[in-house]
């Protein structure tokens, strides 16, 4: 085994066993806080795949600044402790009827491959760089990036209007 494998399945166990913890967490401040470490670990991937530029971003933006966002609101609507609603009698019936699909695809996508694999395709070398990823994004997507700006600034003033106590 190279090294490089035995780190993929490290970081793939750290990967698993994280969101396992997050999604079994009873309190959403340690959720988040799993979360932030399967983000690591999802970044750790990109290093892997040698894609600095995105395993960076990934870091900087999702567990950077999207976790410090979740962390606000979850202090700021006061519910750290998950599991005040009462669950609903089909919630547990479709989750296992969801995961048995996933379950189901997964082994279908692994096993309809043969054993085949692509051959690799000659990237340019500045492709995927801060460079080249600026330049797509401030030119041909600046419509797009501009309008999820817009969107993620009214979903922020939403929330904050819809907590916000009446004044007396």
């Amino acid at each position: 085994m190279t090294g490089n494998l035995i780190v993929f399945f490290i970081v793939a166990g750290v990967a698993v066993g994280s969101a396992l913890a997050m999604v079994f967490s009873r309190n959403a401040i340690y959720a988040a806080l799993f979360l932030i470490l399967n983000f690591i670990s999802v970044a750790l991937f990109y290093l892997l795949l040698d894609a600095p530029f995105i395993a960076i971003s990934q870091v900087t933006v999702y567990a950077g600044a999207i976790m410090v966002l979740f962390l606000f609101v979850i202090m700021l609507l006061g519910a750290e402790q998950t599991g005040r609603t009462p669950a609903r009698w089909w919630y547990q019936p479709v989750s296992l009827f969801l995961g048995v699909i996933l379950l189901v695809e997964t082994a279908i996508i692994m096993f309809s491959q043969s054993g085949s694999v692509a051959a690799p395709v000659d990237v340019p070398a500045s492709f995927g760089g801060p460079q080249a990823i600026g330049e797509m994004l401030f030119t041909r997507y600046l419509l797009p990036f501009e309008a999820t700006s817009i969107l993620l600034l009214a979903a922020m003033v939403g929330a904050i209007v819809m907590t916000r106590g009446e004044k007396k």
